[in-house]
């Protein structure tokens, strides 16, 4: 399964292959890793790669469980592949970007809204995106938490190193962190703004 912004390098191209044909009939999905890239240059730290994505399935045996940045569950195992697929998330402009993110945020909110005060979801090992689902919802339990993301990608993670585009791309990610709180903290305050956050 590939998005409309995303490519398969030939390296990935050949892994599959090779996976799948010998393939037990456990396994239900494969992981990809994914390399970002912005301005003409892939983000290796701004980004917070390395981040899984499931992207090849059997059928039947793997189900979808969020509208966005979705997550799956498998009746099998999940393992992962060498190759990369490259993303181009700005290939229809950063307008294009910011306005998806926009959508983003007030989803994300609706999300964060439902669940208000719910634990954090636990990690389990061996599991990466498991592992990410906690870090995320450790993260919104902080105070400050766009700076502390800000500060992760392009300090903790060096994202410095990734030149201009990556002191733009982790600007980028403050911005949206941001609309996701605001519009969490409007909510809370005017019960009316429920379906603004619908809309989008």
């Amino acid at each position: 399964m590939l998005d409309a912004d995303e490519r398969m390098t030939p390296e990935l191209a050949a892994d599959i292959e090779r996976e799948i044909s010998a393939a037990g009939s456990d396994v239900a999905m494969y992981r990809v890793r994914r390399r970002d890239i912005f301005m003409g240059r892939w983000l290796k730290r701004s980004s917070g790669y390395p981040t899984w994505f499931p992207r090849v399935f059997r059928r039947g045996h793997v189900t979808v469980e969020r509208e966005i940045n979705e997550t799956y569950t498998s009746s099998g195992k999940a393992l992962q592949l060498e190759g990369h697929l490259d993303h181009y998330p700005f290939n229809k402009g950063i307008d294009w970007w910011f306005e998806r993110h926009n959508r983003y945020s007030a989803m994300e909110a609706k999300l964060l809204l439902a669940k208000d005060g719910a634990s954090a979801v636990p990690s389990r090992k061996g599991d990466p995106a498991a592992r990410r689902a906690a870090a995320k919802a450790f993260a919104y339990s902080l105070p400050l938490r766009p700076y502390l993301i800000f500060v992760y990608l392009y300090l903790l993670r060096g994202g410095f190193l990734d030149g201009r585009p990556g002191w733009v791309f982790a600007n980028m990610r403050l911005a949206y962190e941001i609309m996701i709180d605001a519009k969490v903290a409007y909510s809370k305050n005017d019960t009316s703004s429920v379906d603004e956050l619908n809309r989008g």
